[in-house]
Protein backbone atom coordinates (compact mmCIF):
# COMPACT_ATOMS: atom_id res chain seq x y z
CA UNK A 1 0.00 0.00 0.00
CA UNK A 2 1.50 3.10 -0.95
CA UNK A 3 0.03 7.05 0.27
CA UNK A 4 1.37 9.63 1.65
CA UNK A 5 2.04 10.69 5.42
CA UNK A 6 0.74 14.04 6.32
CA UNK A 7 2.32 16.34 8.16
CA UNK A 8 1.24 20.50 8.73
CA UNK A 9 3.30 23.36 9.46
CA UNK A 10 2.24 27.42 9.72
CA UNK A 11 5.70 28.20 8.51
CA UNK A 12 6.28 29.84 5.66
CA UNK A 13 6.03 27.39 2.43
CA UNK A 14 9.53 28.66 1.38
CA UNK A 15 11.05 27.57 4.36
CA UNK A 16 9.47 24.32 4.40
CA UNK A 17 12.27 21.54 4.41
CA UNK A 18 10.41 19.65 1.15
CA UNK A 19 11.56 18.81 -2.44
CA UNK A 20 9.07 20.69 -4.29
CA UNK A 21 6.19 22.77 -3.53
CA UNK A 22 2.59 22.89 -5.06
CA UNK A 23 0.56 25.81 -5.48
CA UNK A 24 -3.66 25.87 -5.50
CA UNK A 25 -4.85 28.64 -6.96
CA UNK A 26 -7.47 30.49 -8.77
CA UNK A 27 -7.17 32.30 -11.81
CA UNK A 28 -5.05 35.17 -11.02
CA UNK A 29 -7.75 38.11 -11.41
CA UNK A 30 -10.11 36.55 -8.83
CA UNK A 31 -7.98 36.80 -5.95
CA UNK A 32 -4.44 38.83 -6.31
CA UNK A 33 -3.78 38.84 -2.79
CA UNK A 34 -3.03 35.34 -2.78
CA UNK A 35 0.30 35.72 -4.69
CA UNK A 36 1.58 38.72 -1.79
CA UNK A 37 3.78 36.29 -0.31
CA UNK A 38 5.55 34.88 -3.44
CA UNK A 39 7.42 37.84 -4.97
CA UNK A 40 7.62 37.46 -9.01
CA UNK A 41 5.20 34.75 -9.56
CA UNK A 42 2.36 36.45 -11.17
CA UNK A 43 4.53 37.33 -14.00
CA UNK A 44 5.69 33.66 -14.21
CA UNK A 45 2.10 32.59 -14.31
CA UNK A 46 1.12 34.86 -16.78
CA UNK A 47 4.06 34.12 -18.91
CA UNK A 48 3.07 29.94 -19.07
CA UNK A 49 -0.64 31.02 -19.67
CA UNK A 50 -1.84 29.91 -16.22
CA UNK A 51 -5.43 30.05 -16.54
CA UNK A 52 -6.12 28.81 -13.45
CA UNK A 53 -9.14 26.26 -14.32
CA UNK A 54 -10.36 23.63 -12.27
CA UNK A 55 -7.06 20.93 -12.42
CA UNK A 56 -5.06 22.54 -15.08
CA UNK A 57 -1.30 22.27 -13.95
CA UNK A 58 2.12 23.94 -14.67
CA UNK A 59 5.29 24.39 -13.76
CA UNK A 60 6.70 27.94 -13.10
CA UNK A 61 10.34 28.99 -12.52
CA UNK A 62 10.32 32.14 -10.14
CA UNK A 63 13.79 32.15 -8.36
CA UNK A 64 12.58 36.01 -6.68
CA UNK A 65 10.15 33.07 -4.13
CA UNK A 66 11.77 29.75 -4.15
CA UNK A 67 14.42 28.16 -5.47
CA UNK A 68 12.48 24.51 -5.22
CA UNK A 69 10.20 23.29 -8.29
CA UNK A 70 6.86 24.70 -8.58
CA UNK A 71 3.54 23.19 -9.11
CA UNK A 72 1.13 25.67 -9.56
CA UNK A 73 -3.08 23.93 -10.04
CA UNK A 74 -5.68 25.58 -11.11
CA UNK A 75 -9.05 25.63 -8.58
CA UNK A 76 -11.50 27.45 -10.77
CA UNK A 77 -12.80 30.93 -9.43
CA UNK A 78 -14.65 30.23 -6.85
CA UNK A 79 -13.65 26.92 -5.11
CA UNK A 80 -15.59 24.85 -2.97
CA UNK A 81 -14.65 21.50 -1.18
CA UNK A 82 -14.82 19.59 -4.02
CA UNK A 83 -13.02 21.57 -6.52
CA UNK A 84 -10.04 21.97 -3.81
CA UNK A 85 -10.07 18.26 -3.19
CA UNK A 86 -10.08 17.67 -7.24
CA UNK A 87 -6.69 20.18 -7.99
CA UNK A 88 -5.03 19.26 -5.09
CA UNK A 89 -5.51 15.69 -6.16
CA UNK A 90 -4.51 16.10 -9.48
CA UNK A 91 -1.12 18.18 -9.04
CA UNK A 92 -0.16 15.06 -6.94
CA UNK A 93 -1.58 12.76 -9.65
CA UNK A 94 0.67 14.31 -11.77
CA UNK A 95 3.72 15.31 -9.74
CA UNK A 96 6.31 12.22 -9.69
CA UNK A 97 9.98 12.29 -8.59
CA UNK A 98 9.86 14.06 -5.15
CA UNK A 99 9.75 12.27 -1.44
CA UNK A 100 8.52 15.29 0.28
CA UNK A 101 5.86 17.94 -1.30
CA UNK A 102 4.37 20.86 0.45
CA UNK A 103 1.37 22.19 -0.59
CA UNK A 104 -0.80 25.38 -0.13
CA UNK A 105 -3.96 26.76 -1.17
CA UNK A 106 -3.04 30.62 -0.03
CA UNK A 107 -6.35 31.86 -1.28
CA UNK A 108 -8.49 29.34 0.63
CA UNK A 109 -9.79 29.73 4.38
CA UNK A 110 -9.09 27.17 7.13
CA UNK A 111 -12.21 25.06 6.19
CA UNK A 112 -10.93 24.01 3.00
CA UNK A 113 -7.88 22.13 5.02
CA UNK A 114 -9.66 18.72 5.09
CA UNK A 115 -10.24 18.66 1.06
CA UNK A 116 -6.60 19.71 0.59
CA UNK A 117 -5.27 17.31 2.94
CA UNK A 118 -7.80 14.75 1.71
CA UNK A 119 -6.97 15.81 -2.02
CA UNK A 120 -3.13 15.36 -1.38
CA UNK A 121 -3.33 11.37 -0.03
CA UNK A 122 -5.95 10.16 -2.32
CA UNK A 123 -3.47 12.32 -5.57
CA UNK A 124 -0.91 10.71 -4.46
CA UNK A 125 -1.51 7.12 -3.51
CA UNK A 126 -0.30 4.56 -6.39
CA UNK A 127 0.09 1.46 -6.86
CA UNK A 128 3.25 -0.48 -7.13
CA UNK A 129 2.26 -3.58 -9.33
CA UNK A 130 3.85 -5.75 -11.54
CA UNK A 131 6.24 -3.60 -13.82
CA UNK A 132 9.39 -4.76 -14.72
CA UNK A 133 10.56 -1.37 -14.30
CA UNK A 134 8.55 0.27 -11.61
CA UNK A 135 7.23 4.10 -12.69
CA UNK A 136 8.48 6.99 -11.41
CA UNK A 137 7.48 7.70 -7.57
CA UNK A 138 4.79 9.71 -5.92
CA UNK A 139 5.45 12.07 -3.06
CA UNK A 140 5.57 9.60 0.01
CA UNK A 141 5.62 12.22 2.59
CA UNK A 142 2.76 15.19 2.21
CA UNK A 143 3.26 19.17 4.26
CA UNK A 144 0.03 21.18 4.05
CA UNK A 145 0.78 24.58 5.00
CA UNK A 146 -2.31 27.03 6.94
CA UNK A 147 -2.28 29.89 9.13
CA UNK A 148 -3.46 27.73 12.25
CA UNK A 149 -2.51 24.26 12.87
CA UNK A 150 -5.27 21.98 12.67
CA UNK A 151 -6.61 19.47 15.36
CA UNK A 152 -4.46 16.31 15.60
CA UNK A 153 -8.15 14.50 14.67
CA UNK A 154 -8.43 16.80 12.03
CA UNK A 155 -4.78 15.25 10.90
CA UNK A 156 -5.69 11.72 11.90
CA UNK A 157 -8.98 11.69 9.61
CA UNK A 158 -7.20 12.80 6.64
CA UNK A 159 -5.03 10.03 7.15
CA UNK A 160 -8.12 7.46 7.66
CA UNK A 161 -9.71 8.69 4.38
CA UNK A 162 -6.12 7.89 2.47
CA UNK A 163 -5.48 4.85 4.05
CA UNK A 164 -8.96 3.43 3.14
CA UNK A 165 -8.96 4.42 -0.01
CA UNK A 166 -5.54 2.48 -0.56
CA UNK A 167 -7.00 -0.53 0.97
CA UNK A 168 -10.08 -0.96 -1.41
CA UNK A 169 -7.58 0.22 -4.44
CA UNK A 170 -4.65 -2.12 -3.68
CA UNK A 171 -7.57 -4.94 -3.25
CA UNK A 172 -9.24 -4.16 -6.28
CA UNK A 173 -6.05 -4.12 -8.32
CA UNK A 174 -4.58 -7.46 -7.02
CA UNK A 175 -5.29 -10.24 -9.94
CA UNK A 176 -7.76 -12.43 -9.12
CA UNK A 177 -5.70 -15.24 -9.61
CA UNK A 178 -3.62 -14.22 -6.12
CA UNK A 179 -7.08 -12.86 -4.70
CA UNK A 180 -9.54 -15.77 -4.15
CA UNK A 181 -11.87 -15.49 -1.09
CA UNK A 182 -9.25 -17.04 0.99
CA UNK A 183 -6.85 -14.17 0.48
CA UNK A 184 -9.83 -11.55 1.12
CA UNK A 185 -10.14 -13.16 4.75
CA UNK A 186 -6.36 -12.96 5.20
CA UNK A 187 -6.27 -9.74 3.98
CA UNK A 188 -8.95 -8.74 6.05
CA UNK A 189 -7.28 -10.21 9.57
CA UNK A 190 -3.65 -8.33 8.76
CA UNK A 191 -5.61 -5.09 7.74
CA UNK A 192 -7.17 -5.13 11.25
CA UNK A 193 -4.73 -7.56 13.39
CA UNK A 194 -4.13 -4.30 15.78
CA UNK A 195 -7.67 -2.72 15.90
CA UNK A 196 -10.27 -3.21 18.49
CA UNK A 197 -12.13 -5.57 15.49
CA UNK A 198 -13.36 -9.07 16.00
CA UNK A 199 -12.74 -11.00 12.60
CA UNK A 200 -14.39 -14.57 12.35
CA UNK A 201 -14.41 -16.31 9.36
CA UNK A 202 -17.05 -18.38 8.30
CA UNK A 203 -15.39 -21.65 5.55
CA UNK A 204 -17.53 -23.73 3.22
CA UNK A 205 -18.92 -26.42 5.96
CA UNK A 206 -19.73 -23.60 8.37
CA UNK A 207 -21.63 -21.50 6.01
CA UNK A 208 -23.17 -25.34 5.04
CA UNK A 209 -23.89 -26.04 8.37
CA UNK A 210 -25.38 -22.47 9.12
CA UNK A 211 -27.73 -22.88 5.74
CA UNK A 212 -26.06 -19.85 3.67
CA UNK A 213 -27.17 -20.80 0.60
CA UNK A 214 -26.84 -17.91 -1.89
CA UNK A 215 -22.99 -17.61 -0.77
CA UNK A 216 -22.49 -21.38 -1.35
CA UNK A 217 -24.25 -21.70 -4.35
CA UNK A 218 -22.44 -18.61 -5.83
CA UNK A 219 -19.10 -20.21 -4.93
CA UNK A 220 -19.53 -23.97 -5.46
CA UNK A 221 -18.55 -23.81 -9.16
CA UNK A 222 -14.69 -22.90 -7.95
CA UNK A 223 -12.09 -24.77 -6.85
CA UNK A 224 -11.60 -21.64 -4.59
CA UNK A 225 -14.18 -22.21 -1.95
CA UNK A 226 -16.26 -19.27 -0.60
CA UNK A 227 -16.26 -17.52 2.47
CA UNK A 228 -18.03 -15.00 4.95
CA UNK A 229 -16.31 -12.53 7.07
CA UNK A 230 -17.74 -10.92 9.67
CA UNK A 231 -16.07 -8.28 11.22
CA UNK A 232 -17.24 -6.40 14.21
CA UNK A 233 -16.12 -2.66 16.08
CA UNK A 234 -18.15 -2.48 19.00
CA UNK A 235 -16.46 0.31 21.15
CA UNK A 236 -17.99 0.42 24.84
CA UNK A 237 -19.39 4.01 24.21
CA UNK A 238 -20.93 2.95 21.10
CA UNK A 239 -24.99 4.62 20.90
CA UNK A 240 -25.38 3.69 17.19
CA UNK A 241 -24.56 0.25 15.29
CA UNK A 242 -24.55 0.33 11.51
CA UNK A 243 -24.19 -2.77 9.44
CA UNK A 244 -22.24 -3.16 6.39
CA UNK A 245 -22.65 -5.74 3.88
CA UNK A 246 -20.48 -6.10 0.85
CA UNK A 247 -20.61 -7.86 -2.38
CA UNK A 248 -16.69 -9.75 -2.68
CA UNK A 249 -17.15 -11.64 -5.59
CA UNK A 250 -13.60 -12.78 -6.00
CA UNK A 251 -13.72 -13.34 -9.80
CA UNK A 252 -16.77 -13.23 -11.80
CA UNK A 253 -16.89 -14.99 -15.07
CA UNK A 254 -20.79 -14.96 -14.90
CA UNK A 255 -20.85 -18.73 -14.10
CA UNK A 256 -22.66 -20.98 -16.48
CA UNK A 257 -24.22 -18.05 -17.77
CA UNK A 258 -20.88 -16.76 -19.16
CA UNK A 259 -19.86 -13.21 -19.62
CA UNK A 260 -18.40 -12.80 -23.08
CA UNK A 261 -14.15 -12.37 -23.34
CA UNK A 262 -14.66 -8.48 -23.02
CA UNK A 263 -17.38 -8.57 -20.79
CA UNK A 264 -14.92 -10.74 -18.41
CA UNK A 265 -11.73 -8.37 -18.25
CA UNK A 266 -11.81 -6.30 -15.32
CA UNK A 267 -14.10 -8.66 -13.19
CA UNK A 268 -11.38 -8.64 -10.34
CA UNK A 269 -13.38 -5.84 -9.37
CA UNK A 270 -16.27 -7.83 -8.38
CA UNK A 271 -15.40 -7.49 -4.85
CA UNK A 272 -15.09 -3.71 -4.39
CA UNK A 273 -18.12 -3.98 -2.22
CA UNK A 274 -16.32 -6.28 0.45
CA UNK A 275 -13.23 -4.25 0.10
CA UNK A 276 -14.82 -0.86 0.94
CA UNK A 277 -16.60 -2.41 3.92
CA UNK A 278 -13.36 -3.50 5.17
CA UNK A 279 -11.38 -0.85 4.61
CA UNK A 280 -14.80 1.70 6.66
CA UNK A 281 -14.47 -0.63 9.40
CA UNK A 282 -10.71 -0.47 9.76
CA UNK A 283 -11.02 3.77 9.32
CA UNK A 284 -13.68 3.82 12.49
CA UNK A 285 -11.78 2.11 14.32
CA UNK A 286 -8.67 3.46 14.02
CA UNK A 287 -10.24 6.55 14.57
CA UNK A 288 -11.72 5.02 17.96
CA UNK A 289 -15.60 6.40 16.62
CA UNK A 290 -17.99 5.97 19.04
CA UNK A 291 -20.45 4.25 16.61
CA UNK A 292 -20.65 0.08 16.05
CA UNK A 293 -19.47 -0.68 12.79
CA UNK A 294 -20.27 -4.26 11.50
CA UNK A 295 -19.17 -5.55 8.50
CA UNK A 296 -20.08 -9.18 6.65
CA UNK A 297 -17.66 -9.34 3.21
CA UNK A 298 -19.37 -12.33 1.52
CA UNK A 299 -16.75 -13.83 -0.72
CA UNK A 300 -17.30 -15.96 -3.54
CA UNK A 301 -15.81 -17.09 -6.80
CA UNK A 302 -18.21 -16.93 -9.60
CA UNK A 303 -16.80 -20.21 -11.93
CA UNK A 304 -18.51 -22.46 -14.51
CA UNK A 305 -17.71 -26.07 -14.03
CA UNK A 306 -19.27 -29.46 -13.22
CA UNK A 307 -20.08 -28.63 -9.98
CA UNK A 308 -21.70 -25.49 -10.77
CA UNK A 309 -24.96 -23.64 -9.98
CA UNK A 310 -27.53 -24.38 -13.34
CA UNK A 311 -29.80 -22.02 -14.59
CA UNK A 312 -33.13 -22.89 -13.29
CA UNK A 313 -31.51 -24.11 -10.16
CA UNK A 314 -32.66 -23.30 -6.83
CA UNK A 315 -30.81 -21.73 -3.47
CA UNK A 316 -32.14 -22.04 0.08
CA UNK A 317 -30.47 -18.20 0.90
CA UNK A 318 -30.26 -17.73 4.96
CA UNK A 319 -33.53 -18.01 7.04
CA UNK A 320 -35.08 -20.14 4.03
CA UNK A 321 -36.26 -17.63 1.22
CA UNK A 322 -35.72 -19.84 -2.05
CA UNK A 323 -34.63 -18.10 -4.75
CA UNK A 324 -34.89 -19.64 -8.77
CA UNK A 325 -31.53 -18.75 -10.80
CA UNK A 326 -32.58 -17.94 -13.70
CA UNK A 327 -28.73 -15.80 -14.38
CA UNK A 328 -26.18 -17.45 -12.64
CA UNK A 329 -24.97 -14.00 -13.92
CA UNK A 330 -26.66 -11.98 -11.41
CA UNK A 331 -24.99 -13.68 -8.72
CA UNK A 332 -24.04 -10.44 -6.23
CA UNK A 333 -27.42 -10.16 -5.50
CA UNK A 334 -27.31 -13.84 -3.81
CA UNK A 335 -24.30 -13.69 -1.60
CA UNK A 336 -25.77 -10.19 -0.60
CA UNK A 337 -29.01 -11.52 0.32
CA UNK A 338 -27.47 -13.97 2.73
CA UNK A 339 -25.48 -11.38 4.39
CA UNK A 340 -28.65 -9.23 4.78
CA UNK A 341 -29.78 -11.45 6.41
CA UNK A 342 -26.91 -12.39 8.47
CA UNK A 343 -26.36 -8.70 9.60
CA UNK A 344 -30.58 -8.17 10.27
CA UNK A 345 -30.04 -10.68 13.16
CA UNK A 346 -28.03 -8.42 15.27
CA UNK A 347 -30.60 -5.43 14.98
CA UNK A 348 -28.44 -2.93 13.54
CA UNK A 349 -29.65 0.49 13.29
CA UNK A 350 -29.17 1.15 9.78
CA UNK A 351 -28.04 -2.09 6.92
CA UNK A 352 -26.19 -0.42 3.97
CA UNK A 353 -24.59 -2.83 1.21
CA UNK A 354 -22.53 -1.76 -1.45
CA UNK A 355 -21.84 -3.46 -4.19
CA UNK A 356 -20.46 -4.11 -7.70
CA UNK A 357 -24.25 -5.06 -8.98
CA UNK A 358 -25.92 -4.20 -11.88
CA UNK A 359 -24.67 -2.86 -15.63
CA UNK A 360 -28.01 -1.11 -15.44
CA UNK A 361 -26.75 1.29 -13.32
CA UNK A 362 -23.91 2.91 -15.39
CA UNK A 363 -27.12 2.99 -18.44
CA UNK A 364 -28.82 4.57 -16.00
CA UNK A 365 -26.26 7.15 -14.32
CA UNK A 366 -23.20 6.59 -15.88
CA UNK A 367 -19.85 6.12 -14.44
CA UNK A 368 -19.27 8.37 -11.70
CA UNK A 369 -22.87 8.92 -9.56
CA UNK A 370 -23.65 5.72 -7.30
CA UNK A 371 -27.14 4.95 -7.23
CA UNK A 372 -28.68 4.66 -3.82
CA UNK A 373 -32.20 2.95 -3.12
CA UNK A 374 -33.93 2.15 -0.01
CA UNK A 375 -35.73 3.30 2.86
CA UNK A 376 -36.46 7.24 2.58
CA UNK A 377 -35.31 8.43 6.17
CA UNK A 378 -32.06 6.05 5.84
CA UNK A 379 -31.30 7.13 1.51
CA UNK A 380 -32.03 11.07 2.92
CA UNK A 381 -29.15 10.88 5.53
CA UNK A 382 -26.75 8.81 3.04
CA UNK A 383 -27.14 11.58 0.60
CA UNK A 384 -26.21 13.69 3.06
CA UNK A 385 -23.58 12.52 4.18
CA UNK A 386 -22.56 12.40 0.56
CA UNK A 387 -23.09 15.69 -0.21
CA UNK A 388 -20.50 16.36 2.90
CA UNK A 389 -18.04 13.88 1.59
CA UNK A 390 -18.37 15.59 -1.74
CA UNK A 391 -18.99 12.27 -3.98
CA UNK A 392 -21.75 11.92 -6.23
CA UNK A 393 -24.85 10.11 -5.59
CA UNK A 394 -28.18 9.46 -7.16
CA UNK A 395 -31.33 8.40 -5.15
CA UNK A 396 -33.34 5.90 -6.99
CA UNK A 397 -36.93 4.13 -6.88
CA UNK A 398 -38.39 0.99 -5.93
CA UNK A 399 -41.09 0.55 -7.58
CA UNK A 400 -44.24 -1.37 -6.01
CA UNK A 401 -45.50 -2.13 -9.61
CA UNK A 402 -42.36 -4.41 -10.15
CA UNK A 403 -42.76 -6.34 -7.38
CA UNK A 404 -44.84 -8.86 -9.45
CA UNK A 405 -41.62 -9.38 -11.34
CA UNK A 406 -39.84 -10.96 -8.79
CA UNK A 407 -41.94 -14.11 -8.44
CA UNK A 408 -41.36 -17.10 -9.60
CA UNK A 409 -43.51 -20.50 -10.06
CA UNK A 410 -41.35 -22.97 -8.21
CA UNK A 411 -39.53 -20.91 -5.78
CA UNK A 412 -40.09 -17.56 -3.14
CA UNK A 413 -38.49 -15.34 -5.74
CA UNK A 414 -36.06 -15.37 -9.33
CA UNK A 415 -32.91 -13.65 -9.37
CA UNK A 416 -33.12 -12.18 -12.77
CA UNK A 417 -35.32 -11.09 -15.34
CA UNK A 418 -34.75 -12.55 -18.51
CA UNK A 419 -35.54 -10.83 -21.96
CA UNK A 420 -36.22 -7.65 -20.08
CA UNK A 421 -33.64 -5.00 -19.68
CA UNK A 422 -35.80 -2.45 -17.90
CA UNK A 423 -35.26 -1.32 -14.59
CA UNK A 424 -32.32 -4.13 -14.20
CA UNK A 425 -31.10 -1.63 -11.25
CA UNK A 426 -34.06 -1.31 -9.90
CA UNK A 427 -35.49 -5.14 -9.86
CA UNK A 428 -31.93 -5.79 -7.81
CA UNK A 429 -32.71 -3.48 -5.11
CA UNK A 430 -36.40 -5.08 -5.00
CA UNK A 431 -34.80 -8.27 -4.36
CA UNK A 432 -32.27 -7.19 -1.85
CA UNK A 433 -35.09 -5.51 -0.29
CA UNK A 434 -36.83 -9.01 0.47
CA UNK A 435 -33.56 -9.83 2.78
CA UNK A 436 -33.99 -6.65 5.42
CA UNK A 437 -34.96 -7.96 8.64
CA UNK A 438 -37.21 -6.24 11.19
CA UNK A 439 -36.04 -3.89 14.14
CA UNK A 440 -37.18 -6.69 16.27
CA UNK A 441 -38.48 -10.57 16.61
CA UNK A 442 -42.01 -9.12 16.04
CA UNK A 443 -43.04 -10.53 12.84
CA UNK A 444 -45.23 -7.30 12.63
CA UNK A 445 -42.08 -4.99 13.32
CA UNK A 446 -40.92 -2.56 10.70
CA UNK A 447 -38.15 -3.46 8.51
CA UNK A 448 -34.30 -2.09 9.61
CA UNK A 449 -33.58 1.47 7.85
CA UNK A 450 -31.54 0.41 5.25
CA UNK A 451 -29.51 1.37 2.20
CA UNK A 452 -28.32 0.10 -0.91
CA UNK A 453 -25.31 1.08 -3.18
CA UNK A 454 -24.96 0.06 -6.45
CA UNK A 455 -21.43 1.35 -7.41
CA UNK A 456 -20.94 -1.23 -10.53
CA UNK A 457 -20.48 2.61 -12.20
CA UNK A 458 -18.85 4.43 -10.03
CA UNK A 459 -16.48 2.47 -8.55
CA UNK A 460 -13.76 2.13 -11.21
CA UNK A 461 -12.96 4.54 -14.20
CA UNK A 462 -11.46 4.02 -17.49
CA UNK A 463 -9.48 7.41 -17.17
CA UNK A 464 -7.61 9.31 -14.27
CA UNK A 465 -8.84 12.75 -12.97
CA UNK A 466 -8.68 14.89 -10.16
CA UNK A 467 -7.14 12.82 -7.85
CA UNK A 468 -7.86 9.04 -9.19
CA UNK A 469 -6.01 7.00 -11.48
CA UNK A 470 -7.74 4.89 -13.94
CA UNK A 471 -8.89 2.04 -12.65
CA UNK A 472 -11.00 1.50 -8.83
CA UNK A 473 -12.05 4.93 -7.51
CA UNK A 474 -12.32 3.49 -4.26
CA UNK A 475 -16.42 5.38 -4.56
CA UNK A 476 -18.74 5.51 -1.55
CA UNK A 477 -15.49 5.49 1.30
CA UNK A 478 -15.50 9.07 2.23
CA UNK A 479 -19.41 8.92 2.21
CA UNK A 480 -19.93 5.84 4.42
CA UNK A 481 -17.18 7.44 6.95
CA UNK A 482 -19.00 9.95 6.77
CA UNK A 483 -22.03 8.59 7.80
CA UNK A 484 -20.76 6.63 10.26
CA UNK A 485 -19.25 9.44 11.82
CA UNK A 486 -22.43 11.19 12.02
CA UNK A 487 -21.05 14.33 9.97
CA UNK A 488 -24.82 14.81 7.99
CA UNK A 489 -26.93 14.42 11.09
Amino acid sequence: MAFPELSYTTDPLRETKADALVLALPPLDHDAGALDQWPGLAPALNGVGFSGALGATVRAYAPEATSLPLIVVGTGPAPDTAALREAVGAALRTTTGFDTVAVEAPAVDDDGWRAVAEGAVLGAYRFDGYKSVAAAARASHVVIRGERPPAASALARAQAVGDAAALVKDLVHTPAEWLGPQDVADAAREALAELPVDVVVLDEKQLAADGYGGILGVGQGSDRPPRLVRLDYAPADAERHVAIVGKGITFDTGGLSLKPPAGMVGMKYDMAGAATVLAVVRAAAQLRLPVRVSGWLCLADNMPSGRATRPGDVLRILGGTTVEVLNTDAEGRLVLADGLVAASRTHPDVIIDVATLTGAISVALGSRHTGVMGSEEAVAEYLDAAESADELAWPLPLPAHMEEELDSPIADLVNAKIGDPTGGSLFAGLFLQRFVGRVSDDADAPRIPWVHLDIAGSGSTKSATGATDKGPTAATVRSLLAFVEGDAR
